[in-house]
C-alpha cells in the first residue's frame, strides 16, 4: 500500500528519464511525484514529506548538488540520489557529497531498471 512515507521524488528536466524512474517505482510498489526545474523540486519539498529524491545533476536552474543543499536544509533527514550523465561515482565532487552525507547514493546515466531497484532497497533497508 502507498503511504506518506514511501513517496519519492523525480527530478529532472528529462520528461522521459523522470517517467522511467517514476515507473520503476511503481513496479516495486512506491508512488513518486515529479519535478522539471530546482524552483519547482524545492516548491514540493516539506519535512518529512519524501522519504527519497532522485536529483538529477543538472538542471536549467540550478546545480544538482546546490540544489541537494537547499533541499537538507529544508529537510535534513531526506535521502538524495543524484542521477547524472556527467559525473561518475569515483568523480572527487560525487565522493566528497557522499562522504559529507549531503547525497545518499549516485546513479549514473544510462542506468538499468535493476540499478534503481536495488538502490532503494539499500536506502530504505539502511
Amino acid at each position: 500500500m502507498i503511504t506518506e512515507n514511501n513517496v519519492f521524488l523525480v527530478v529532472d528536466d528529462d520528461l522521459d528519464m523522470c517517467w522511467a524512474i517514476k515507473h520503476i517505482l511503481e513496479k516495486i510498489g512506491f508512488s513518486s511525484k515529479m519535478a522539471q526545474s530546482g524552483q519547482e523540486a524545492l516548491a514540493l519539498i516539506t519535512p518529512n514529506c519524501f522519504r527519497l529524491v532522485f536529483l538529477d545533476a543538472k538542471l536549467p536552474d540550478i546545480e544538482g548538488l546546490e540544489l541537494a543543499k537547499q533541499m537538507r536544509e529544508i529537510d535534513p533527514a531526506i535521502r538524495i540520489i543524484l542521477v547524472s550523465g556527467y559525473y561518475y561515482n569515483d568523480d572527487p565532487d560525487i565522493q566528497t557529497a557522499m562522504k559529507n552525507g549531503l547525497i545518499s547514493n549516485f546513479m549514473a546515466k544510462p542506468f538499468c531498471n535493476e540499478h534503481v531497484v536495488n538502490i532503494v532497497k539499500s536506502l530504505l533497508s539502511s
